[in-house]
């Protein structure tokens, strides 16, 4: 008998039970009322020792959503698939994959620990403000026995992988800041760690170390530091760090929020924007080095209120054209917002800075424990040449990789450029005409470079009377 039907006849006999007791009370004292409401309840534990706790669909006087309905939904949807008879399927991930989960007045049965559980479904009507609004709801049904396992353990079980399912089905976004506000896209970035160009070594320790991370929110709260990483990607123009950063994204299911300092106009805005970001995200700041002055040393100070004041660099001010530009955010509101006390608002979130010229930048700004892992991306190597041919021409050898891997040794040429050489040029490509195009292009970049490297000697060596 599933426990619908135990209810169902629990149902009858509480209603048989209740018309007697309305003539029973006609007719008998008060204290002889009291006397047998007291054993009768305590008669009706005994034949039905079952514990319900309802889940509602929205809450509030806003009727906004439940999380926690969501987490059960998701948590629910595997076994649904197995159980109910009825169901509803519903598109994710910008309509490419089906979730299936149970039709209303469903019931679908769980096992934790070796105790049986049932959860149903149903939903009831609420009236307000002239209109009527159908809140769903779950019943979660068990023994009392199992109680404080129930309440506590298997709840916060159901929640977590409730939350993680979610994590995994959802659409993920791209936000951008306008002023001390986020704007945002939904993220459909292809790149992963099995396209990035890289030495497979470099790439596993980077993806240990992101996996290590997302899993470690009971370490950081053990060791008293909020749950969040630095990142410090550098190299040359071209060598991938955008691409990487769209690679964790999609690794660990975060939402990108890409900042733009230079719109930021205030500590205070500053702040705002990181309390708006969610945890499972990763935030970021490009090009670092271009889009404010953070180079050298700590700049000496503004006369204006002995603060730092941080202006954008004389390129980025040109470029934007308007004296609002000028952003009057600090190197240490920077700073608190890297690794402050506002940095600990919301968990689960990685910052990282991208720079062409790391040299550059101050060193409080990126020491460890604000960006905790630098990671140099640099000039294409042969490793990293056979991910892009693999990726671009589906080769896994050659007899031109061996021409290839001598001529990338003797020269510097990013993996972007590389790319380009690679990309086909007609439907379907030619593999070994693109691997030659390849090759001339990187006789040509170690040709230019010797004699670059020439006339710079020269001009070093160049004695003052000539």
């Amino acid at each position: 008998m599933t426990a619908s039907e135990n209810f169902a006849h629990l149902g009858s006999m509480v209603g048989g039970f209740m018309f007697v007791w309305a003539i029973f009370r006609q007719f008998f004292p008060r204290q002889l009322e009291k006397y047998i409401e007291k054993h009768f309840k305590r008669l009706l534990r005994v034949l039905h020792p079952y514990i319900q706790i309802s889940f509602n669909e929205t809450t509030g006087e806003r009727l906004k959503r439940s999380e926690i309905y969501t987490a059960i939904e998701n948590y629910l949807s595997s076994n649904s698939s197995a159980q109910a008879k009825r169901l509803k399927a519903d598109m994710v991930k910008n309509n490419q994959s089906l979730v299936l989960s149970m039709d209303d007045y469903e019931e679908v049965t769980d096992e934790y620990n070796g105790i049986k559980l049932w959860w149903t479904s149903g939903k009831h009507s609420i009236e307000g403000s002239g209109t009527t609004v159908e809140n769903r709801y779950y019943k979660l049904n068990f023994h009392k026995r199992h109680r404080d396992l129930i309440v506590g353990p298997y709840l916060q079980h159901v929640l977590k992988e409730g939350k993680a399912i979610n994590v995994k089905n959802r659409q993920r976004k791209l936000y951008t800041n306008n002023g001390f506000w986020w704007n945002h896209v939904v993220f459909e970035h292809p790149a992963t760690f099995r396209t990035l160009a890289m030495e497979s070594e470099k790439k596993k320790e980077i993806i240990d170390d992101l996996i290590t991370f997302s899993q470690s929110e009971d370490f950081y709260a053990s060791i008293g530091r909020a749950w969040k990483r630095g990142y410090l990607l550098y190299g040359p123009p071209g060598t991938g760090k955008s691409t990487m950063i769209a690679a964790m994204a999609n690794l660990l299911h975060y939402d990108i929020y890409d900042l733009e300092l230079t719109a930021v106009k205030s500590n205070r805005d500053l702040r705002r924007l990181l309390i708006e970001t969610s945890s499972k995200s990763i935030i970021v700041i490009e090009d670092i080095d271009c889009s404010l002055d953070l180079t050298g040393q700590r700049r000496k100070k503004e006369k204006r209120g002995e603060k730092e004041i941080i202006k954008p660099d004389k390129k980025t001010a040109e470029e934007d054209g308007d004296s609002k530009a000028c952003s009057e955010v600090t190197l240490s509101g920077l700073l608190n917002f890297i690794d402050g006390l506002w940095s600990a608002c919301g968990g689960e979130r990685l910052i990282v800075f991208t720079t062409n010229y790391v040299e550059k930048l101050d060193p409080a700004l990126i020491r460890k424990g604000r960006m905790d892992k630098h990671i140099e991306l640099s000039f294409c190597n042969f490793e990293a040449f056979k991910v892009l041919a693999k990726n671009y021409l589906k080769l896994e050898s050659h007899p031109l990789f061996p021409t290839v891997s001598k001529l990338l040794e003797e020269t510097n040429i990013t993996p972007a450029d590389v790319a380009e050489h690679l990309m086909p040029k007609t439907l379907p490509g030619d593999a070994e005409t693109s691997l030659k195009v390849l090759i001339q292009a990187l006789e040509q970049a170690k040709e230019e470079q010797k004699l670059k490297a020439t006339e710079e000697y020269d001009k070093e060596n160049k004695s003052p009377d000539e």
